[in-house]
């Protein structure tokens, strides 16, 4: 039995309740989520819900069926890991110390982050990308003291002309 790590998104009506009941889905079913985001799409009337979990192709099949079942879920699909690009926004606040200011500026510039707070006590940098890049960042910045951080989890969008819509 593999174990893979499956994104899906779904378009669903932008009304209230219908996050509960995906996210309830999920867990009445004994499924794991790693990470659920969701916002407003291009029309004001759906929102897009990007799950991303663990499991083998029968449980995948299975939330699939389950989630085409709810009323309010519009549109799904599994999106391919060749065919998708993948981000994450990362908001880290970490120690400003004057003898470790400029290595954590160095390592925002690599990364290709930036600072988005300054004060003499602590930084805050906003990094986007890939959940490796934001992992190593993260890594990197432990031994400066990270005080603070969220992270959006996994948003994914298909490349090309291949969308995921309530209008085909």
């Amino acid at each position: 039995m593999q174990n893979n790590q499956y994104v899906i998104g779904a378009i669903v009506s932008n009304i209230s309740g219908v996050l509960s009941r995906v996210s309830g889905m999920f867990t009445r079913r004994g499924f794991n989520i790693d990470c659920l985001t969701v916002g407003e799409t291009e029309s004001a009337e759906f929102s897009r819900i990007t799950v991303v979990f663990h499991g083998d192709d029968d449980i995948k099949e299975r939330i699939v069926k389950q989630l085409e079942k709810l009323h309010d879920v519009k549109e799904v699909e599994v999106l391919s890991p060749h065919e998708t690009v993948t981000r994450e926004l990362l908001l880290i606040k970490v120690r400003n110390a004057p003898s470790t200011r400029q290595d954590i500026m160095t390592a925002v510039e690599i990364f290709r982050s930036k600072i988005v707070d300054y004060s003499p006590t602590a930084l805050v940098c906003e990094l986007t990308g890939e959940t490796s890049k934001i992992n190593a960042f993260i890594d990197l910045m432990k031994p400066y003291g990270i005080m603070e951080m969220c992270r959006t989890g996994i948003v994914a969008i298909e490349r090309g002309d291949n969308c995921l819509t309530t209008e085909r």
